[in-house]
């Protein structure tokens, strides 16, 4: 069989895992729009970045709550009421890397986790232990889209980067990939996803 790549790459959260702050502070808040003003201006996507960076939870809440004392118990919760935030595995996109799998692809994740939480997520979705290797931001403390943290995963992996495809749902993070020479795809639901992987002759 022809095997024009040598290695699939998979973001996790939002590809194949849903994960989504809103599963708990949808039950913390009353309203909709109190729950995406909070995310957007306290416990905003780039404060959680510097978890998946590799800074501990219990530093970045308490820094926090010093700036929004106000907030301390709705802040607190990202980090107690972490596990809420998981849903279930994307099912067919989990679906699809197995048929990848099947055709001899090796596969391999690349996420921005907490390297706190991530064992977390390792219990629950079997599917990880399936992967040929997984590098995750948090032990790493490199996050997408630095450049550095797609060359840890070619070098500990022995991947070409040209003869690799990269699937992740953040424009900036394929873009980062794209430099890099990954052939890519932007993630917006697995039936697009199946598509693209039929138009690369993956499936």
């Amino acid at each position: 069989m022809r095997m024009p790549e040598n290695a699939v790459i998979f973001d996790l959260g939002g590809v194949l895992i849903d994960w989504n702050p809103r599963y708990v502070y949808s039950k913390v808040f009353d309203t909709e729009s109190a729950t995406e003003w909070f995310l957007e201006n306290i416990c905003t996507p780039d404060w959680n970045l510097s978890i998946d960076a590799g800074k501990p939870f219990a530093i970045a809440v308490s820094e926090l709550c010093t700036i929004h004392p106000e907030w301390t118990e709705q802040i607190s919760a990202f980090h107690l009421r972490w596990e809420e935030m998981l849903g279930g595995e994307i099912v067919e996109s989990v679906r699809i890397l197995k048929e990848i799998q099947s055709k001899g692809y090796p596969v391999y994740g690349l996420t921005n986790w907490s390297a706190e939480t991530f064992p977390i997520a390792r219990n629950r979705y079997e599917f990880l232990e399936t992967l040929d290797g997984i590098v995750v931001s948090g032990e790493e403390k490199l996050i997408k889209p630095d450049p550095a943290i797609f060359r840890i995963l070619i070098d500990r992996f022995n991947l070409k980067a040209g003869k690799c495809i990269f699937i992740d749902d953040n424009p900036h993070n394929t873009a980062a990939a794209a430099e890099l020479g990954f052939r890519t795809i932007g993630f917006s639901d697995p039936a697009q996803l199946r598509k693209d992987l039929c138009n690369a002759g993956i499936l």
